[in-house]
């Protein structure tokens, strides 16, 4: 049985910055609605729930959702799930405080640096000293290797530069994933931590699932980002609107809501690819939910009670 509303959020540790875009379904036919802007984080997927009138949700998030095996090893602990709600308190309650200085950093504190003043004065070696790790591939988790699309992924715990994820990850924890489990653990399941897709829609109302939408570009087919086009430029987003209408149409889904933004590339605002990135990874989402494409778990148990991984992402 199909979810009756899927999610996507365009998430960053700038509220400014998170765009949701929806689908729902109506009439066997999933109509997509314009981006807007994320509201009350906290009670997102409770307020999901109840526009779907509890006929289930899936809601994808652009953050990290899970943590790499070597990390977790030196941590003691073997499941994400039994974890999560602990940070920020008792022994892990200094863990969303990225550390300032390098002989703050542990693996009970393992986010650095909270800001970098002089070129030079962090560096990923404080890292990993502190974490207790002898390369940065060891703090990078099996979904975020490179592949012959994209380079390796920044490590989560590295919170600087214009691609890091930590921050967005640790805001995306404390205003999502914890105040949910901690309100409606029994009718939430976060994917693939709890029990596979498939079996997850006949037992649980809302699937909490991690995204990346550079990754849905090259699945749906629309290219990879910052290869021949750049999603951060108005008008390469809309010289990728005839492969996404493409992919609206080999998905039957109804896209015309959003078609006056498709046609002017979400515009020439700077929250015109926050907006492309909550719709893109939106339908990155139905493509998997719609069978298109598999949701590319690899058979790998650290993948599935650790790492975590990105939906619809092809197994490396």
């Amino acid at each position: 049985m199909l979810p009756k509303l899927i999610v996507h959020a365009d998430w960053s540790k700038d509220p400014y910055k998170r765009w949701i875009c929806s689908a729902i379904l109506d009439s066997n036919t999933y109509r997509v609605s314009a981006p807007v802007p994320v509201q009350k984080p906290e009670s997102l997927v409770v307020t999901s729930l109840r526009q779907a009138n509890d006929h289930g949700v899936i809601l994808g998030f652009d953050f990290p959702i899970g943590v790499p095996k070597a990390y977790a090893d030196l941590a003691g602990f073997n499941r994400f799930m039994d974890v999560l709600p602990e940070f920020g308190k008792g022994l892990w309650k200094d863990f969303y405080k990225v550390a300032e200085r390098p002989e703050d950093v542990t693996v009970y504190r393992p986010f650095y640096p909270q800001r970098c003043i002089h070129r030079g004065q962090a560096t990923q070696s404080h890292l990993l000293a502190g974490i207790g790790v002898s390369e940065i591939m060891n703090l990078l988790r099996r979904c975020e290797l490179g592949n012959e699309d994209r380079n390796n992924a920044c490590s989560l715990f590295w919170t600087l530069g214009g691609n890091q994820v930590g921050k967005a990850a640790i805001t995306g924890w404390r205003e999502i994933l914890v105040p949910t489990i901690n309100s409606i653990r029994s009718e939430v399941a976060i994917w693939p931590f709890d029990v596979q897709l498939d079996r997850l829609t006949e037992i649980k109302s809302a699937i909490i699932v991690e995204t990346y939408p550079g990754d849905a570009c090259v699945q749906l087919g629309i290219g990879a980002p910052g290869r021949g086009w750049s999603k951060r430029n108005r008008l390469g987003r809309v010289s990728r609107a005839p492969a996404i209408r493409q992919c609206a149409k080999e998905m039957e889904i109804d896209i015309s809501q959003v078609e006056s933004a498709i046609s002017d590339g979400f515009g020439e605002t700077v929250i015109g690819e926050d907006q492309f990135d909550a719709f893109v990874g939106l339908l990155g989402m139905l493509s998997v939910v719609l069978g298109v494409r598999d949701d590319g778990l690899p058979n790998d148990a650290t993948v599935k009670s650790v790492e975590g991984w990105i939906f619809g992402q092809k197994t490396q």
